[in-house]
């Protein structure tokens, strides 16, 4: 094997190492709000010489929410620093100190006793998955031809996706037969595998552009279009991705399924496992056919994928599907219609996932900064991503499950409309097919 085909084949595994990490917490999060048992928090009242301050009430809801926004407020912090520092020094070197903060962070969570605790602990865990998957993807995209790009990416994601279908998987039976820790220690193993790679195999980053070059990328005119699309869509998915492992897992009196470990890791696998086979082929494509077409069908056929899953129930009841499974046990008729509506949504993203991507590493390269590229992508994903766990954990507490995924599915379906219209305006009727 050649070194350069080493090289990417580092960073595939590096990927592969940062799903598995990734996707564990998303399987456990259920079973972290069942053993934390968070409670509405009162602050206690504070007197500050005459002035009597705090007495502040935190919901339920808002505890849950945290659960995700402190990893993606942590992400938001990191990603002009991290970016920066990878186009101005060494990315090898900012990747490799990240996976390896990454493996310390995880090998802190069995020590978790708290919502406290956990929510500083996926803080950390934010941070650690920024650098790598900032890092990982601008060298992918640095590293490929052109004519590629979308190809290799496809690939880092199919490895990405391939550890989320394991990574679920261990988690569900792990957690049901030996709890917590062991599914850790075998997260810390992969990431110090992956640092060691990355130091052997990758050279030296010698591409070093200086000044701050997030300037002129924010003005590029392909990067604002579409923005347009992406700050709407990280709502869609951070609600869906998030909360159909929580609407499968949490007890029925939270508007859940109730399902065990392994029940909710398969519909986590579903969603994975198509993504991860198609991305590769739709990324070909999209090198040859664009990019823009790809966005638009894939994030709208997403949303109206989204909207369905709360009828998952009603679908298992008139087609009177069965309610109990091999190796699972008593489930619902809700369970084959949950799954399949979890394999479409990956099948939906896997359209627009590596056309998105390589559009940010097309205009990155070349000298432009193809870190601080993928940073404005992560940039443009963080207000979303920081304000829908908050609006999931409400929606779930006080309003009904269901409208997680109807304001999900809504999101997306605004956001590609936004994009079309934008893409009209710029480039007439065969905007879709501009770029």
């Amino acid at each position: 094997m050649d070194r350069s085909r080493l090289r990417f084949w580092a960073l595939y595994f590096t990927r592969f190492a940062g799903g598995f990490g990734f996707i564990t917490l998303i399987t456990l999060l259920p079973k972290y709000i069942n053993e934390l048992d968070p409670q509405a928090v009162v602050l206690p009242q504070l007197a500050i010489g005459g002035l009597v301050v705090g007495g502040l009430t935190l919901s339920k809801g808002f505890v849950i929410g945290m659960y995700t926004t402190g990893f993606t407020l942590a992400q938001t912090v990191a990603v002009v620093p991290l970016a920066w520092a990878g186009d101005r020094y060494d990315k090898r070197l900012v990747l490799a100190g990240t996976v390896a903060l990454g493996a310390l962070v995880y090998a802190a969570f069995p020590l978790v006793d708290s919502s406290l605790s956990f929510i500083f602990a996926r803080a950390a865990q934010g941070i650690a998955v920024t650098g790598a998957g900032l890092m990982s993807l601008a060298l992918v995209g640095e590293l490929a031809r052109d004519g590629t790009r979308a190809n290799h990416i496809g690939k880092a994601n199919a490895a990405r996706f391939g550890a989320s279908i394991l990574g679920s998987l261990t988690a569900g039976i792990l957690y049901d037969t030996l709890g917590f820790t062991p599914i850790f220690v075998i997260i810390v193993a992969l990431l110090s595998v992956a640092t060691v790679a990355i130091w052997v195999l990758l050279p030296p980053d010698e591409t070093t552009i200086h000044g701050f070059p997030f300037t002129n990328l924010a003005l590029n005119e392909r990067i604002m279009t579409i923005a347009t699309f992406r700050v709407q869509y990280a709502v869609a998915v951070t609600l869906v991705r998030t909360w159909v492992p929580i609407y499968a897992g949490v007890s029925a009196a939270s508007g859940g399924l109730a399902y065990s470990g392994i029940a909710v890791a398969a519909t986590v696998i579903a969603e994975k496992f198509t993504n991860m086979l198609f991305q590769p082929h739709t990324g070909r494509i999209s090198d040859r056919s664009g990019r823009a077409l790809f966005v638009f069908f894939g994030g709208g056929l997403y949303g109206l994928i989204a909207l369905a899953v709360p009828f998952s129930p009603a679908i298992g009841e008139a087609l009177a599907l069965p309610a109990r499974f091999p190796i699972l046990g008593p489930l619902s008729p809700a369970f084959l219609p949950l799954l399949a509506l979890s394999a479409l949504l990956g099948i939906a993203d896997s359209f627009r996932e590596p056309a998105s991507m390589a559009l940010f590493a097309d205009e990155g390269t070349g000298g432009a900064g193809v870190a601080s590229s993928f940073g404005i992508r992560e940039l443009l994903w963080r207000p979303g991503s920081v304000a829908a766990p908050l609006l999931g954990g409400y929606l779930m507490a006080d309003v009904g499950m269901e409208w997680v995924f109807y304001i999900g599915g809504g999101a997306a379906i605004t956001g590609v409309l936004t994009f079309l219209a934008v893409l009209v305006y710029s480039n007439g009727s065969g905007a879709l097919t501009e770029w």
